[in-house]
């Protein structure tokens, strides 16, 4: 290997470890699954090809051929380095939604993949020079140029790669994570709800924890820490260190089937309270039935003794009730009359409910012991009506009156990024629903932006992701719902808003209402430079993807 293979090979490996880079953000929001993560890769081919690294070997080619005389030439070891670079220069990844979190395990998988992809790179190069290459100056540096392509395109592959012989470092500081936990939990010996559904579980998660605290002190696991390592990183972090906790409130989340089971082997909950089962996350599952019964999941690890807490207005939930386990089941509604309950039915009910900016009211019956009383929560959202249901359930279930809950719910906050409403300096209200969006939330979102009635309602959206083949359906009934709520409306990201902005002209929502753009700052721009004070904006998703614009 001469000097001057030497840099080029230098450039390949460098921007190649810059693509692994990038690649292990979304590695990891796939959570190191790598079937999941090279489907992504391969589903567009400028994620497995992209263009300007191959324009610009070809075209290093091309000009170290035709411009150089000399084999081995400082003109050809310029080109060649220079086209490298060009190549594997690091593009703009416009809007991020997860930026990458570099964990322990991140650093390990990275530092492993940076191995793979210099030995790589080195080995290429050996094998070449072991091909007799060295006297014909520009075949060598094609066939380097060629190798250094190679490993830069193959960095998703040196990720996966780097991640397989990490596999039995990571399975041992698992179990190690995992036993910590256990221990924990054992120590501390809190009562265990367990939270599950497609979506409204981090909502009905923060409410219950404020119910509670009332009386008792209840954790619940932080932001969207919903996964068997998340759960662990809060036992280990926070319930560690304070042993007085009563109440582990837990969320769990679902991305693969066994999943709950597993976080559930770890928690043992008592209590457990399946919220909503919906399309969200479909494309992981593929039916509404899978995905009933990967909640399922956590009914079914409760003992004999537990409590199921279900939403009975929501059919496959209420079929979970229905199979009789635990013995002892609470359902919730908002649907039925609470003056003729039917048979083995919802105990706890929601009726003459009232919806304002200033937030929600409804009354709520115990049909066991007929205990009534009044709630007025400054929640937003019709859909938050069964979420606070669902957590007086457990509340009364734990000893609390409805009147003491009724007190609690009087000074209820929205779950970070959905449904809070606030005025800019400017007088424009701002109504963040971006954390995401489901074909449930997102009527009573547009409602809630329909209220507003002193100015322009502008929404802004990209539009539901992840509901597999009913994408574009559900995409289309946002827009048709848009039309009634909306004034104007601004779709970031043409492809993925096109059922969007058929069902807003469909519904006779006027054309030049309806912007396109291309990221969200672009939208943000528009909204501060033509709206004014009385005008209203709904953030409704926030990106396109679980990635980037």
């Amino acid at each position: 290997m001469t000097i001057e293979t030497t840099i080029i090979a230098l450039i390949w490996i460098v921007g190649a470890c810059l693509r692994i880079y990038r690649q292990a953000r979304f590695y990891q929001i796939e959570e190191y699954m790598s079937g999941r993560y090279l489907r992504w890769v391969v589903a567009r081919r400028d994620r497995w090809l992209p263009t300007r690294p191959v324009a610009a070997v070809l075209m290093g080619i091309v000009l170290g051929v035709v411009l150089t005389e000399a084999p081995g030439s400082f003109m050809l070891t310029a080109i060649s380095a220079v086209s490298a670079a060009v190549a594997v220069w690091p593009p703009n990844e416009g809007e991020i939604k997860k930026s990458f979190k570099p964990t322990a395990r991140a650093k390990r998988l990275l530092g492993a993949a940076f191995v793979l992809s210099a030995v790589m790179m080195l080995a290429l190069v050996w094998l070449i020079g072991q091909m007799r290459l060295s006297e014909i100056g520009e075949v060598r540096y094609v066939a380097v140029m060629l190798a250094g392509l190679v490993v830069y395109l193959g960095a998703p592959l040196l990720l996966v790669g780097g991640n397989l012989a990490m596999q039995p470092v990571e399975a041992l500081f698992r179990r190690r994570f995992i036993q910590r936990a256990e221990k924990v939990l054992k120590a501390v010996h809190p009562t265990v709800v367990g939270i599950t559904g497609s979506y409204g579980k981090t909502s009905t998660k923060t409410y219950l924890a404020h119910i509670l605290n009332g009386r008792y002190k209840a954790y619940p696991t932080p932001k969207s820490y919903n996964t068997l390592m998340g759960v662990c990183i809060a036992i280990n972090n926070d319930i560690a260190t304070d042993h007085s906790i009563e109440y582990f409130i837990c969320e769990m989340g679902a991305y693969i089937p066994g999943e709950i089971e597993r976080i559930c082997e770890l928690t043992h909950p008592s209590i457990s309270i399946v919220v909503e089962v919906g399309p969200q996350h479909l494309e992981r599952f593929g039916t509404l039935e899978n995905i009933a019964i990967a909640k399922y999941e956590i009914i079914k690890a409760l003992p004999p003794d537990g409590i199921g807490i279900f939403n009975w207005d929501n059919p496959y939930v209420r079929e979970m009730y229905q199979r009789g386990y635990p013995q002892t089941r609470l359902a919730v509604s908002k649907m039925v009359d609470p003056a003729n309950p039917p048979a083995d039915g919802p105990r706890f009910i929601a009726s003459e409910v009232s919806e304002s900016l200033e937030g929600l009211a409804f009354n709520v019956t115990d049909t066991v012991t007929g205990e009534s009383a009044r709630f007025e929560t400054p929640l937003l959202g019709g859909h938050n009506v069964t979420n606070v249901l669902l957590a007086t359930a457990v509340a009364v279930q734990e000893g609390m009156k409805l009147r003491e809950i009724a007190l609690r719910v009087r000074g209820l906050k929205p779950a970070e990024s959905r449904l809070v409403r606030q005025t800019t300096p400017q007088g424009i209200t701002i109504i963040n629903d971006a954390y995401s969006a489901n074909p449930v939330g997102i009527a009573h979102a547009l409602r809630v932006l329909s209220m507003h009635q002193t100015g322009r309602r502008l929404l802004i959206t990209p539009g539901m992701v992840e509901l597999g083949p009913l994408q574009e359906q559900e995409n289309r009934k946002l827009g048709e719902i848009a039309a009634q709520h909306a004034s104007d409306v601004i779709l970031v990201g043409a492809k993925q808003t096109h059922p969007i902005q058929e069902g807003l002209l469909s519904a006779g929502f006027p054309a030049e209402r309806v912007q396109v753009v291309e990221t969200l700052a672009e939208s943000v721009q528009w909204y501060q430079s033509n709206l004014k004070a009385g005008d209203t904006v709904l953030f409704l998703n926030d990106l396109p993807d679980t990635y980037s614009s």
